[in-house]
């Protein structure tokens, strides 16, 4: 008998409201990425799994159901602005039988003492479209959207909050766009002590999505954290080329 394929949230059983976001090819980007990841993940044994910005709840759901029947005992969480998008999650999550702790709050803004070097697993498909500065933070479905310059607003704003959520052994995932500087965030949290790598990289019609992965690593804390941009962009520039050429094969 043929393995069951793993489960993610069913697109048809996802909540929605006119002003929350929808899920998109992002969302399925992102959960992609953690297809790819999962026996990693599994093997990682989470005891705290994090969502900054979960919008409909397609992404903190599908991540539930991928590790609910192996991984036990795992405290689900999951934050956005809008009080919309924290509705809609729940009613996502309850069509899929499963919960999580859901919050209306900025980035994580309420949780940071108490989640203080807990979370294994954090998830984000930010705000990353660039847009005016005077977007950002707009109520309804703007908020998850609208980047600022660069799109790089709230992503430059969460990158600190991240790194003090996570636990030692926090593995990071983060949805981005070409247009965001993928390697200038890489070279920030590189300069924090974190690796990083490319899961899954996909072209549409209005954008180039590139779903990157960060986790702590001794050696980037010793190395020489003085690395210059130009090197660090040609060093991404490979890595994404390597990943574009081994997809195509």
């Amino acid at each position: 008998m043929s393995e069951k394929p793993p489960e993610i949230a069913d697109i048809m059983r996802v909540s929605s409201h006119r002003e929350v976001y929808e899920p998109c090819d992002d969302s399925f980007a992102l959960v992609d990425a953690l297809l790819a990841d999962q026996t990693n993940l599994v093997n990682h044994n989470p005891k705290v799994c994090m969502e900054i910005g979960c919008g409909s709840g397609y992404v903190i759901t599908s991540l539930i159901l991928l590790l609910k029947d192996q991984v036990p005992n795992v405290h689900y969480l999951a934050t956005d602005t809008n009080p919309l998008a924290a509705r809609v999650t729940n009613e996502t999550l309850a069509s899929h039988g499963v919960a999580a702790e859901i919050l209306c709050t900025d980035l994580a803004s309420c949780l940071e003492t108490r989640l203080a070097g807990l979370v294994d697993v954090m998830v984000v498909n930010p705000p990353y479209v660039p847009t005016p500065e005077y977007e950002v933070g707009m109520e309804g479905i703007a908020s998850a959207w609208a980047g600022g310059e660069n799109g790089r607003s709230v992503i430059d704003r969460m990158l600190p909050v991240v790194d003090r959520l996570l636990s030692e052994k926090g593995w990071f995932y983060l949805v981005t766009l070409t247009s965001n500087y993928p390697s200038e965030i890489c070279l920030m949290m590189r300069k924090r002590g974190y690796a990083w790598r490319i899961l899954v990289q996909r072209s549409t019609e209005e954008e180039n999505l590139i779903i990157l992965k960060f986790w702590r690593d001794k050696d980037e804390e010793s190395s020489d954290k003085e690395t210059s941009s130009g090197s660090f962009v040609s060093e991404f520039s490979r890595s994404l080329s390597s990943f574009m050429e081994k997809q195509s094969r």
